[in-house]
């Protein structure tokens, strides 16, 4: 029995290793040029293009590189609708898998990482009382970076179930913003390259559109760090 026990701490410090590994390696490449480049790829896959840009996506939160650019390029990849749903799920699996990964893998070094900052005591007490609420409302209004919230999240009491299905609802609206920046940026690219002109009516929509996202978007982070700031002293 001791054996076992010694092999499996052994196992864990082993894949411990192996994740700091990879973020240091992470780090140290342009990782964002990087993932421009990925999302240039996966354009030309064809139906397999949403399975491997959800993988990307997935390796993308658990190394803690900027999904946002993802999120902008599925937009100009997918298209909105299909781009909205794409990156709700990859997000919503990448969250998951970091969460996983600091609770069962690397909980030490999520801990260590995380100790000296009194935000997340805050967030600890506050996810013990209220659980999926307060994950929500971080998702909504990040004052703690995705990436970072995703591992710390998992040193916390909340349930798995819960912390998945709060993620998913409170990444949604900036999920929805950043796919309709990358969209707009794709659909006036290819205005560009076929020669089209836009009509002035096309421009009005595009405005209206992005000013409406824009402002659902910073109303809901407002609401929602109005109703944090009554659970969390941040």
């Amino acid at each position: 029995m001791t054996t076992q026990r010694g092999g499996g701490r052994a196992r864990v410090v082993a894949i411990a290793a192996g994740v700091a590994a990879l973020l240091l390696l992470a780090h140290f490449l342009d990782a964002r040029a990087w993932l421009v480049s990925a999302l240039e790829w996966i354009r030309g896959l064809g139906p397999w293009a949403p399975v491997v840009f959800c993988a990307l996506y997935v390796v993308a939160c658990v190394l803690l590189l900027p999904g946002s650019v993802l999120s902008v390029g599925a937009g100009a990849v997918f298209g909105l609708v299909k781009g909205i749903a794409v990156v709700s799920i990859s997000a919503t699996l990448g969250a998951t898998a970091a969460f996983l990964v600091g609770r069962y893998v690397a909980r030490g070094w999520v801990e260590r990482t995380i100790a000296a900052d009194s935000r997340f005591q805050a967030i600890d007490a506050a996810v013990a009382r209220e659980g999926g609420k307060i994950v929500a409302l971080l998702r909504l209004s990040p004052v703690v970076p995705f990436n970072l919230l995703n591992y710390a999240f998992g040193v916390t009491r909340v349930r798995l179930r819960d912390y998945v299905l709060a993620s998913w609802a409170g990444m949604l609206p900036g999920v929805v913003l950043y796919v309709y920046l990358g969209s707009l940026a794709g659909d006036l690219a290819s205005g560009v390259a076929t020669g089209r002109t836009r009509t002035a009516a096309e421009w009005a929509f595009y405005a209206v559109g992005l000013l409406a996202t824009v402002a659902v978007t910073i109303y809901v982070a407002r609401v929602a760090r109005a109703a944090l700031a009554k659970r969390v002293p941040l």
